[in-house]
């Protein structure tokens, strides 16, 4: 870091008048969100949900991908203020002393007013203790209403949300909305995101039902922490009083929150022989909770009968997370289902969904798959189905990942994922179990199998040259098959050539488990070859399906661009990151633009080198301020074997999951706000010519516009996240703006090596009293645009 003394620079009035207002200029914070509750409602229904989240002070709506959901926000209950909890302290002590009196223990010994630090706070606690000990001279007998007990409630919740909010800041505001679903809103998966001062928040899973839904109260404050009678300070939260159980008619959707060792209960009632299937959503509406292990609301569900006797129990389904029960209910009479976390943990963030009632249900389908530009019979295998087998039509559409057209009124309730690729297709034709049976293929092909039996194996044959390359991969996880496959490749003799089982693909960011195998192998002679398909564990059954595909390399890349949300002020720059996933060995240069942006939008720095995964560079917003927001598209484009190929960048945002594991989670779209006050014209401007050279071992020069006035302060110039070995060495300024010398160190970076570096810039005004006062805090100016250099022989 490096700083400007600021003394060459004339008076920009301008200027000066944006930063006499910068900090509501710029420094909003970027909203987030941590839950939603309920994560979703009945089509035709008005509602309310109540979401928390960090920095949503001036929330004025909801953003809602699709059509037919209208929200408007109903209440803002933010965090209070240390000053505000000081004062709500002493008047709880006031009471709690006034209890006493009136309960004929006495007065305290202990003080009934504690210093505050500030003036306000003192004068707060000379009112409330001047309150008490007014009611402890009173020689008449102290009396304890029921106004005293309804203020000793209310102010007990305000203290738990003060607690909440210092026990986890990521959910210590609160908002909530009036949601309205159109009568006739396509049911199925939305995005809901918060639109506040500071943008447009990150996205959460809401969903458009259509069957009636059950939402218990809130969980917040008090029953969110194990809070209860008077405020606790410093004691660890207890776990929540059991509740009653809540009565429900089948069929349903409930919605619940789990706090600490929560267990919910819904009661209804049943016929004989009803064949009900009961499912989880929880790790589907939030993938992944930071500070959670494994990293999402384990959910467990049973099913008990009137006598309180245990008839189902299902804590996952298969391999997914989220559990499903069916059961065929065994006589007349009342059930209760019993929802909880299998460990018991608990808080506002655990957020569930359970479908209950004789609801269909898919387990699985065959083929996984189709070509594209065709028609796909699928068959379906489940529960309470009312058509077992549908048409896929991919007539019209590219090689990708679609979901069966089998939801909605009278559909399945759960999504089922079907891919389309461009490949030639066959089915796999038992018996094909070793080589002697083999099931000859040409290649290239895309082979629709199934492990369909314990302890099976499927072999395929087909004729090879010398030198070629051949890979083979397995898609079955990321379709949702329960296939944890492994893939070996031999030659006529049965040597081995190649092996693997799991293979990790970053583009599937929601599976945890990488089950799916990938291989590559050039053959070393002439001949016939053959691909074996297993599953590690010796399972099989109807839900194994596979798809296999058996090629030559295939070089391509997918894309992801994170954020998803991005806040700009207008004329500034904010950066951004996009991520190759590269396949079949592609290692080329992607260059990266915006496709049919609004006028005034620019990426700076749009360039992935290559043999790189990732870019990190920066997106520029109009300098007039608009506030409507937008929804861009990023492509990026290479040229593979002489032939350009044009991916799109698919919004993400990169998550935590359980302390330890980072993914890019899929976001329906990528959403740009500009809010604050425009940057001065030429500030933050680029002179120099790019990109920049740096000599191995030596230094390279750039000059940006910034200018700044010495009335203003000092200017901090900051490299974001550089690469390692290049610092900031000096900067001066000039007659147009700032310098900036870029040292290079010879030991960690070498000649060719090729990127960009991006500049924070801030600020730290002087105090106006001229005193030294310390920790300053700064103003953030924002990003430069990104800069790309060139490390070259010095």
């Amino acid at each position: 870091m490096k700083t400007i003394a600021l003394t060459c620079i004339g008076v920009f009035a301008a200027l000066a008048a944006f930063f006499e207002n910068a900090p509501a200029a710029v420094a909003q914070q970027t909203p987030a969100i941590g839950y939603v509750y309920p994560a979703g409602g009945q089509a035709g229904e008005t509602f309310e949900v109540t979401i928390g989240g960090q920095f949503l002070r001036g929330v004025n709506g909801a953003i809602v991908s699709g059509s037919g959901v209208h929200a408007k926000v109903a209440d803002r209950g933010m965090l209070i203020t240390q000053m505000e909890v000081e004062s709500l302290r002493e008047k709880m002590r006031a009471l709690q002393e006034k209890r006493r009196l009136a309960s004929g223990l006495g007065p305290s010994s202990r003080p009934t007013s504690r210093p505050a630090g500030k003036a306000s706070s003192q004068a707060a606690s000379k009112s409330t203790s001047q309150a008490a000990s007014s009611i402890a001279s009173q020689p008449v007998a102290v009396v304890w209403t029921a106004e005293d007990q309804k203020l000793v409630e209310e102010l007990t919740e305000k203290l738990a949300v003060f607690m909440r909010g210092r026990a986890v800041p990521a959910l210590a505001d609160i908002v909530t909305l009036q949601i309205t679903i159109d009568a006739d809103a396509a049911p199925g998966r939305r995005e809901l995101r918060l639109d506040a001062a500071g943008g447009a928040s990150n996205p959460l899973a809401f969903d458009v039902g259509t069957l009636p839904e059950f939402s218990r109260k809130p969980a917040k404050g008090e029953a969110a922490f194990g809070i209860s009678g008077e405020f606790r300070s410093g004691r660890p939260p207890r776990p929540a009083e059991p509740q009653p159980d809540t009565n429900i008619t089948l069929p349903a959707v409930v919605n619940g929150q789990l706090t600490a060792g929560a267990v919910d209960r819904y009661a209804f009632a049943a016929r004989k022989g009803r064949r009900l299937v009961i499912a989880a959503e929880a790790r589907e509406l939030h993938p992944y909770i930071a500070d959670a292990v494994p990293g999402w609301l384990q959910a467990v569900l049973v099913v008990c009968d009137a006598q309180g006797h245990e008839i189902a129990y299902a804590d996952h389904f298969r391999f997914h997370p989220d559990p499903v029960v069916y059961v065929e209910i065994p006589t007349d009479g009342q059930y209760t289902l019993q929802v909880r976390d299998a460990l018991y943990r608990g808080r506002e963030d655990f957020v569930y969904r359970v479908s209950l009632g004789e609801l269909p249900y898919v387990t699985s389908a065959f083929p996984l798959g189709g070509r594209a530009g065709e028609r796909t019979s699928v068959e379906l295998t489940g529960w309470n189905l009312t058509q077992t087998k549908v048409t896929m039509d991919c007539t019209d559409k590219s090689a990708s990942q679609y979901l069966l057209p089998i939801g909605g009124a009278g559909g399945a309730i759960n999504r089922v994922p079907f891919a389309a690729d461009s490949l030639p297709e066959c089915m796999e034709k038992e018996p094909n179990d070793d080589a002697a049976t083999a099931q000859a293929v040409a290649l290239p092909i895309m082979i629709n199998g199934r492990i369909d039996k314990p302890g099976d194996c499927d072999v395929f044959s087909f004729k090879g040259s010398a030198g070629d390359k051949v890979v083979a991969e397995v898609y079955a996880r990321r379709l949702g098959s329960s296939l944890d496959s492994a893939i070996t490749l031999v030659d006529a003799n049965g040597k081995q050539l190649a092996f693997n089982d799991d293979h990790e693909d970053a583009g599937a960011a929601l599976t945890t488990h990488q089950a799916d195998s990938w291989l590559s192998a050039t053959l070393p002679a002439d001949g016939t070859y053959y691909v074996q398909v297993c599953d590690v564990q010796h399972k099989g059954g109807p839900e194994y399906a596979y798809r296999l595909r058996i090629s030559a390399p295939e070089p391509d890349f997918e894309l992801r661009v994170m954020p998803s949300a991005i806040n700009a002020r207008s004329g500034g720059s904010i950066p951004l990151t996009v991520h190759a996933i590269r396949k079949d060995g592609f290692a080329g240069e992607i260059s990266l633009a915006l496709k049919n942006a609004p006028k005034g939008y620019s990426l700076a720095g749009g360039r992935l080198q290559a043999q790189k995964d990732e870019v990190r560079m920066t997106l520029s917003g109009p300098r007039e301020f608009n506030p409507e927001r937008v929804s861009l598209e990023i492509e990026g484009k290479a040229v593979i074997d002489g032939h350009d190929v044009v991916r799109k960048a698919a919004p993400a945002d990169n998550v935590m999951q359980a302390f330890a594991y980072w993914h890019l989670a899929p976001a329906d779209n990528l959403l740009v706000t500009v809010i604050g006050r425009p940057l001065p014209a030429g500030a933050g401007r680029v002179l120099s010519t790019l990109p920049l050279k740096i000599p191995a071992g030596g230094a390279g020069k750039i000059e940006v516009g910034m200018p700044i006035t010495t009335v203003l302060g000092e200017v901090h110039v900051d490299l974001n996240a550089p690469p390692d070995g290049i610092s900031i060495q000096s900067t001066s300024v000039t007659p147009r703006g700032t310098e900036i010398v870029i040292q290079s160190d010879s030991a960690k970076v070498k000649p060719g090596q090729k990127g960009n570096l991006l500049f924070s810039i801030s600020i730290e005004r002087p105090p106006q009293d001229g005193k030294t006062r310390p920790n300053m805090r700064r103003i953030s100016l924002g990003t430069l645009p990104a800069v790309p250099f060139e490390v070259v022989q010095n």
